[in-house]
């Protein structure tokens, strides 16, 4: 096989970068949405069936279905370049891996390495394969550990790390030292993770959707959050520099590509 040529390579980037924007947009109109609903108030829905009166809070409806449609476009936009079958497995494998350490750490609440994982996958193949690896853990995880309301929002936060991790990180940005990916870590586990799971806890226990009531549920998820931000750098301390190495020596190997 043929040596891909500078051109080449000049394309599969504009075409990756074309992709995260598109994926980016489509966050940010979760976003749009929620401060649409929260600023219209907590509507609901309240009607009769089979003799039950039946409450659907429309903020809550509204706000998770743009969240499945954000998690649409990106195995809509995956899947219509066309990956190779090596592509599809190297996101199957880093999924697993993503689902065997949440599994394996269950003992530990909150002290889990799927961040970690994801963080890496982001950084070795772009945002794009880090969202996939980081919504696919969180989807099939919870097969373990019970499925629910909360699961697309752990779903986008894991996916948004990986995103993230491979924007920042991607050849030319930030330095892939041991630091520098340890403290981008703990601060997307803490920030990007928390805050979306923590807008997801805000929206599916009934609560109104404003500024305090999100604050206050930060504040309470606080310790949490900080004993998972810690967990992630510890596991990118651990894991970031063999895991990367063989990464690499995998895409060049293969040709795969970000």
């Amino acid at each position: 096989m043929s040596a891909p040529t500078e051109r080449d390579a000049r394309r599969h980037a504009h075409q990756a970068s074309r992709r995260v924007a598109v994926s980016l947009a489509s966050l940010v109109a979760i976003a749009a949405v929620l401060v649409a609903a929260g600023s219209a108030g907590a509507g609901s829905l309240v009607f009769d069936l089979l003799g039950r009166a039946v409450e659907l809070r429309l903020h809550y409806l509204v706000s998770l279905a743009v969240l499945g449609l954000a998690l649409l476009s990106f195995f809509a936009s995956f899947e219509r370049r066309k990956p190779q079958a090596r592509e599809i497995v190297t996101v199957a494998t880093l999924s697993a891996l993503a689902v065997a350490g949440r599994a394996a750490f269950f003992f530990v609440p909150q002290f889990k390495p799927v961040c970690a994982i994801v963080a890496i996958s982001g950084v070795a193949f772009g945002g794009q394969t880090g969202f996939l690896v980081g919504a696919i853990a969180g989807f099939v995880s919870n097969f373990l550990f019970g499925q629910g309301p909360y699961t697309p929002w752990q779903m986008t936060g894991f996916g948004v790390v990986g995103l993230c991790f491979g924007v920042l990180f991607a050849p030319g940005r930030l330095p892939r030292s041991r630091g520098a990916l340890c403290a981008f870590g703990a601060l997307a586990t803490f920030l990007l993770y928390g805050g979306t799971v923590n807008m997801g806890s805000v929206l599916y226990s009934g609560m109104p959707l404003t500024f305090e009531t999100f604050f206050a549920m930060c504040v309470t998820a606080i310790p949490f959050d900080a004993v998972h931000a810690a967990a992630s750098a510890f596991f990118l301390f651990v894991l970031a520099d063999p895991m990367l190495a063989k990464l690499d020596r995998l895409k060049a190997k293969y040709g795969l590509g970000s």
